[in-house]
């Protein structure tokens, strides 16, 4: 899977995308990250890629012709199975879309900055806006880092052991169970005995019902939907 994230800030996403399990996918050629630096693609000796807003107002609004350059470049070299924009008026992101990207071959991702972007560049390229939450960051480019993260730890060879994200919270619509390890007496807080037993009809009905009871608790917003 490849993903081409075009960003003004392109160092910002060296450091998440060169450590554990993202690095490994790279290096099993399993998945391809390529960040572009959205300033190559500007006309203007300054390099800029904002502008004054029509209409005025405050702050600044990254320019269509820049995005809609390194874009169309991209276009020429592959097909995209999805173009998308990180911004906090998407659809929230979670692990129903973290699953359904994951299958997609190539997908683009856009970070902004400022006000946004010119609205041309939505409504004649993006076919996907998506937020990580209901909060406004700098940019886009720690959105996208999280969600390269999510959907590069599903596709499959990328963990170790390949049930592994099956288990995790959101899966399945419950958050996870308590997890534990050695020691199984610890100051006196000890391992719930069933986990010891080795009895795994009984472990899975154990973790199902902790998976249920701490939904219900911390997030019953899921059992509701």
């Amino acid at each position: 899977m490849r993903f081409d994230i075009i960003s003004v800030l392109p160092d910002l996403l060296g450091s998440p995308f060169a450590h554990s399990i993202l690095l490994r996918a790279q290096k099993k050629g399993i998945a391809e990250i390529v960040v572009h630096n959205l300033r190559d693609y500007a006309s203007n000796k300054q390099k800029s890629v904002d502008d004054y807003p029509y209409g005025g107002g405050s702050g600044m609004v990254m320019s269509i012709e820049p995005f809609a350059r390194c874009i169309e470049a991209l276009k020429a070299e592959r097909v995209y199975d999805e173009v998308i924009f990180m911004s906090p008026d998407g659809e929230t992101f979670n692990q129903t879309i973290a699953n359904e990207l994951s299958g997609k071959g190539n997908v683009m991702i856009l970070c902004g900055h400022y006000k946004g972007i010119d609205q041309r560049i939505r409504d004649l390229f993006v076919t996907r806006e998506i937020s990580i939450g209901d909060y406004v960051l700098s940019g886009g480019e720690l959105p996208a880092a999280v969600l390269v993260d999510a959907i590069v730890r599903l596709i499959p060879g990328v963990l170790n052991d390949e049930t592994s994200a099956l288990s995790d919270s959101f899966q399945g619509e419950l958050l996870d169970a308590p997890v534990y390890t050695r020691p199984a007496d610890w100051r006196g807080h000890k391992v719930p005995e069933v986990l010891l037993s080795g009895h795994e009809a009984k472990i899975n009905e154990w973790r199902h019902e902790q998976a249920l009871a701490r939904t219900e608790q911390r997030r019953p917003d899921l059992l509701r939907d």
